[in-house]
């Protein structure tokens, strides 16, 4: 019986799509108020490969909302994103600028400011902006700072402890990742505060990113194939958000892009997820344009093209004026057929960078591709789309007019800083593709709390690379939450002396040292870390705790003083400084922040020990006793 009731589910999600897709005329419209200018919705599915969606082709997964989506707008067949990486690429689209340019190669790195995105594009010319993500790699509090420039509503993940009492990880959804339906409701939502238009409104859907875990049914229907069920309950979605739209009377008037971010490597190249190569597996990625009344609807489109050159259509079909530095072109003219020649895509990824190996770039045109590596990659993608076959040492045809072309490209863009050393070529990644994996495996199982595999796959990766201080630094993390602080110190001890110019590592080997009681150790890290990074407060207070056990309290006092400079009120930072003061006999200089701070925390039987100290060292016997007994009568109770 249970695969009855499993199958019966399935059917009900599909007529529910059904309904969905049918929404404008299978219900009465609530017509939202007109206005000049067309609402504009971008759709972004992240990890979406072209070839896993039905209108492209793929049968094994079912896809009715982006099918229907399709057929009623512009189809773009050889999409190509410029970065196999969530943050990077959603920048380049949002900004219509190449990574190198935009400089957001990676995670947590600002937008800098000269950089207009879409949002405040449209927000001038008096359209309602609203942002909603899936993942907190796009929250701009975190991530992705400068992504919310220009939304009136960014739809941020809450501040809230990632760890339950335990210590240990909280559940991913909600922490890490919303579903597809609960990003969709969140839009919804803020439409019906904001029915007067014009809308640009931004969805963003993680689901098809890994770990594969789609909700039921779909987990029970696509059981062999989950990426494929990540997918097909993201059409839902999308199914969920069309419909709404047309009930709400925005659908016709409206530009609707859909596209994915970056795609996925399924094990092509030996690459389980994305990131790390320039292959199409990773590169090649929907492109769905709607038209207001459906213009030009079931047009489809040949032409290469790329993720840059979605802002400028936006600018183009609402009449907004496109800045100067904007390395993509319209898709208009495309679609009108006035232009039908393909347009070269550059691809960067400086991903490996973050394991110490080769960034790469990668050129693809004409049905050709260059890969820029330590082992460079040439590529005749007609007889070749797999590129299984490299004929960068056996065609001497198409690699010159390739390499003219790549060179110019690059003389195009800012100057890029070499991160190998002198006389050093960085490990190529395709060499390291094993560790990379195991290293991502390893970062899951830890997220889920499984530190057993997380450790057995980081040990793995050791084997393959002694001398990886990622590894290093990731097993050294593991043993510091395990509480085996001696075995963390000599992994991250590991991981310093091989990348010295980590701030982080150098930290955690402070806190490990300083948690086994090694006080010389953790000095010299943490001074290591902040001399890296020096507005680390956790950092400082851990360091003037240190010198307080080394019993050198004019340095402890200048850790505390810097501290304090940042936030006035820390409690740890007044109190440690108060410990200094009074470890150089200043007990005058400890005593009246001691007293304000033991009258504002009266039950904080720290402060009022040090508050006794202070008084006894001032002679003062009597209001010593009279704390130590506010002390004694805490611990009682």
């Amino acid at each position: 019986m249970q695969w009855l009731a499993t199958r019966l589910g399935i059917i009900f999600v599909q007529i529910l799509v059904g309904i969905a897709l049918l929404g404008s005329t299978a219900s009465p419209q609530t017509t939202a108020p007109r206005s000049s200018l067309p609402d504009v919705y971008l759709i972004t599915l992240d990890t979406l490969r072209s070839d896993h969606v039905g209108c492209y082709g793929y049968k094994q997964v079912e896809t009715p909302a982006l099918d229907a989506l399709a057929a009623d707008g512009v189809r773009f067949t050889e999409a190509f994103t410029h970065s196999p990486i969530t943050n990077t690429s959603h920048i380049t689209i949002l900004t219509g600028l190449l990574p190198s340019v935009h400089g957001v190669t990676d995670f947590a790195i600002p937008l800098a400011p000269q950089h207009v995105t879409a949002a405040e594009l449209l927000k001038k010319q008096g359209y309602q902006t609203a942002a909603f993500i899936g993942a907190v790699i796009l929250d701009s509090n975190t991530l992705a700072p400068g992504l919310d420039r220009g939304f009136d509503f960014y739809d941020n993940f809450p501040k809230t402890d990632s760890k339950d009492a335990e210590g240990k990880n909280k559940e991913r959804w909600g922490r890490v990742e919303r579903r597809g339906m609960e990003v969709v409701e969140h839009a919804e939502a803020w439409f019906d505060k904001h029915r007067t238009g014009p809308h640009f409104v931004w969805v963003h859907m993680y689901d098809p990113h890994d770990p594969y875990e789609p909700p039921s049914p779909f987990s029970e229907k696509y059981k062999d194939h989950l990426y494929d069920g990540e997918i097909a309950y993201t059409d839902s979605a999308v199914a969920h958000w069309i419909a709404y739209l047309k009930k709400a009377g925005a659908y016709d008037n409206a530009i609707i892009i859909v596209t994915g971010d970056h795609g996925e490597g399924l094990g092509e190249h030996g690459e389980e997820t994305h990131g790390l190569f320039l292959y199409d597996s990773t590169l090649h990625v929907p492109l769905i344009l709607k038209e207001p009344a459906a213009t030009h609807h079931g047009t489809v489109i040949d032409a290469q093209v790329r993720t840059t050159d979605i802002l400028p259509t936006i600018l183009s079909a609402t009449g907004v004026a496109a800045p100067a530095e904007l390395n993509g072109e319209s898709l208009l003219p495309l679609v009108s057929e006035k232009q039908s020649a393909n347009r070269a895509l550059f691809g960067e990824t400086d991903y490996p960078l973050r394991w110490g190996w080769a960034p790469l770039r990668a050129l693809r045109n004409d049905n050709t591709k260059l890969i820029e590596a330590p082992r460079p990659e040439l590529y005749d993608l007609q007889v070749d789309p797999k590129e299984l076959q490299n004929l960068y040492a056996s065609d001497a045809s198409k690699l010159p007019s390739m390499q003219a072309e790549m060179a110019k490209w690059k003389a195009k863009l800012p100057p890029q800083s070499n991160p190998a050393k002198p006389g050093e070529t960085l490990p190529d990644p395709k060499d390291k593709i094993e560790v990379q994996n195991l290293l991502h495996d390893a970062m899951l199982a830890g997220d889920d709390n499984r530190s057993s595999d997380a450790r057995q796959f980081l040990e793995k990766a050791l084997q393959l690379d002694p001398a990886s201080p990622t590894t290093l630094r990731q097993l050294g993390e593991l043993e510091l939450a395990a509480g085996d602080f001696a075995k963390a110190a000599v992994h991250l001890k590991r991981a310093c002396d091989l990348r010295p110019d980590d701030s982080t590592a150098a930290f955690e080997l402070g806190q490990a040292a300083e948690k086994s009681g090694d006080w010389p150790v953790a000095r010299d890290a943490l001074e290591s870390s902040l001399k890296l990074a020096p507005s680390q407060m956790p950092a400082r207070l851990m360091l003037g705790h240190v010198y307080l056990q080394l019993k050198d309290a004019k340095n402890a006092a200048d850790q505390f003083e810097a501290a304090l400079l940042v936030d006035s009120d820390n409690s740890e930072g007044r109190l440690g400084l108060a410990e200094a003061q009074i470890q150089q006999s200043d007990f005058a200089g400890a005593l009246p922040d001691l007293q304000a701070f033991a009258k504002s925390n009266p039950k904080h039987s720290a402060a009022l020990r040090l508050l006794a100290r202070a008084y006894r060292g001032l002679g003062k016997e009597q209001d010593a006793k009279r704390v130590d007994d506010q002390v004694a009568a805490l611990e009682k109770k």
